[in-house]
């Protein structure tokens, strides 16, 4: 299974679109050599004359609970990238520009940019292209937008509504023109009807129970492929004649759903998938670091995902605010991190729970003073009422410094990190115990009951709005005032720190908001309410059989834009 949180951000339960570091990489494989390069990553296949038909089979790490992506249970991030990317109509889109990072531009979906008012209400005025229309042929209008809002602000057991319940009205006089009005000033007004969730077709939903109509698959389309999901095999896409837009030149793109990246590694090199998107595990990162024959390779930090050790703030003996800084002090995050990856170029740990693709609203380099400094934790323990016991380890008031770490289970890279850091809190007087779950019960069992002492995971962003007060306000903790849906499951409470989450979430200042997500940042690691560690690199390998711009998007994921891929000779096998 992948293990990444999809949140609202959002960020994903799954694999690993992921971020941060300062050292970022891209490299592309000719030869089987894989060579690291500096740029964007866009492979030089993307130059290809890509021709008609042919089957693409790529394997898939993950398959997704539902197809109700604004249910409580479209979590998956392996659901997203495969299913309502190229399904879901959205408004803006989160465009790759050539240094790495990503702006909001209109999609197919808008003829050109839309209007935004900032006072004295905050209002945004769509206008859909009137080539837009669902795969029956209806035209995409504003009822589509007024659905998606009352759906998201207003439904039960939703994943996330943050934004969506800061609107006050979608006014559909036009039906071409969907005016947007706020009631509280929202920042992210552009990742709404966007990427994460898109827009639903109120022709075909409203007066129907959402979540029944589309959990387990869906037969209508807005994007340039239907999505048919085998349930325990695969889902395969199949072009939707009516999309507007670049039409797909692939027959048929069938994800195969593999047990875990091994087995995924496994199917290519066998030829059985064409394209994997895997997690950095060893055997793909010792694989890529001596050359994989016949295939073209990508690797990159440049993502939107951040690998963390996240604390539940509220449990012994982490309730200290000098424990959790003697915990950061205590491991070598760099050494971790190169023997990790070091053989793709991604040499450094990352300082911000931010990703890359945040570097604007962030201070990316937060949490670099957390080194190993033995000294540095002997101080804070013992100034905090600790001494170590004839075991070596912490203890105070008859209590020992011992704490339980939850991750994925079957995964070796998280075995690998879980062990390097056992050992060295070790050394540091910590007594840290391992407990592997299922990605099941770590995300929707002991996450959202705050039934951890510290979690390690990915956590990915599925759009580029700032902030992270989803995870972090205190508002968020999961409580019966949010319906328990809170996304803050370290339950860390900070007043300051809930301040400027709030200001980066509503001012409509980019400059007030890129100070108060710096502010924060600096906040939460005084205070170390999680500790970032990997910066977890997207993995794109590919058979040399397959053309067209083929890479790796950090929000959309590799296959975004797979309506322009072909296989040479009209056979990608």
């Amino acid at each position: 299974m992948t293990s990444k949180r999809k949140l609202s951000l959002r960020v994903v339960a799954g694999m690993a679109v992921l971020a941060m570091t300062a050292a970022a990489c891209g490299s592309s494989s000719s030869g089987g050599k894989s060579t690291t390069s500096g740029g964007a990553g866009t492979p030089s296949t993307a130059a290809a004359v890509v021709p008609t038909g042919g089957i693409l089979t790529i394997g898939a790490e993950q398959e997704p609970d539902c197809f109700d992506w604004v249910g409580s249970c479209g979590g998956s991030s392996w659901g997203y990238w495969m299913a309502n990317v190229a399904t879901m109509p959205t408004a803006m889109t989160p465009a790759k520009q050539a240094d790495g990072t990503y702006k909001y531009e209109p999609s197919p979906l808008l003829d050109g940019a839309p209007t935004f008012v900032a006072t004295p209400t905050e209002t945004v005025t769509y206008k859909i292209s009137p080539k837009a229309v669902w795969s029956d042929g209806v035209a995409v209008t504003c009822d589509d937008f007024a659905y998606t809002w009352d759906q998201i602000a207003h439904g039960k057991d939703i994943y996330d509504p943050t934004g969506y319940n800061d609107i006050a009205k979608v006014d559909c006089t036009n039906e071409a023109s969907p005016v947007v009005t706020y009631k509280t000033p929202y920042s992210g007004w552009q990742s709404l009807f966007g990427s994460g969730y898109g827009i639903m077709p109120s022709h075909l939903l409203k007066g129907k129970d959402r979540d029944a109509a589309m959990k387990n698959g869906y037969t209508w389309s807005g994007g340039p492929w239907f999505a048919s999901w085998t349930k325990g095999d695969n889902i395969t896409l199949t072009p939707n004649p009516k999309y507007w837009g670049d039409k797909p030149k692939l027959t048929k793109v069938i994800f195969k759903f593999e047990a875990d990246t091994a087995a995924e590694f496994q199917a290519f090199k066998s030829g059985q998938v064409q394209l994997i998107y895997p997690q950095p595990q060893l055997d793909v990162i010792d694989a890529m670091g001596a050359g994989i024959p016949n295939a073209n390779t990508l690797a990159s930090a440049k993502t939107g995902a951040v690998e963390a050790l996240w604390i539940q703030n509220t449990h012994f003996p982490f309730q200290s605010l000098a424990v959790r800084q003697a915990l950061a002090y205590a491991i070598d995050r760099d050494a971790i991190v190169k023997q990790l990856f070091g053989k793709v170029g991604v040499n450094s740990a990352v300082n911000s729970l931010n990703p890359y693709v945040l570097t604007d609203f962030s201070d990316q380099q937060a949490f670099s003073k957390y080194k190993l400094d033995l000294a540095k934790v002997t101080s804070l323990m013992t100034g905090d009422g600790w001494a170590k016991g004839s075991d070596g380890i912490w203890a105070k008031a008859g209590k020992k410094a011992s704490f339980e770490l939850k991750t994925t289970q079957g995964n070796k890279r998280r075995q690998l990190t879980a062990e390097a850091l056992q050992q060295e809190l070790k050394g540091a007087g910590f007594d840290l115990k391992l407990n592997f779950r299922t990605a099941a019960d770590l995300f929707g069992k002991d996450g959202p009951a705050g039934n951890f002492d510290i979690a390690l995971y990915a956590q990915q962003v599925t759009s580029i709005v700032p902030g992270l007060c989803a995870q972090f306000c205190t508002k968020n903790i999961p409580s019966s005032a949010n319906s328990n849906t809170g996304q803050n499951w370290q339950h860390y409470s900070s007043k300051t720190a809930d301040t400027q989450l709030q200001i980066v979430d509503n001012s409509l200042d980019p400059s007030a908001q890129a100070a108060a997500a710096k502010s924060a940042d600096d906040i939460l690691a005084a205070d170390v309410a999680s500790l970032p560690l990997d910066p977890l690199p997207d993995i794109v390998i590919w058979s040399k059989k397959l053309v067209g711009p083929v890479g790796d998007h950090a929000i959309l994921g590799a296959f975004w834009n797979a309506n322009e891929w072909g296989c040479t000779g009209g056979s990608c096998t």
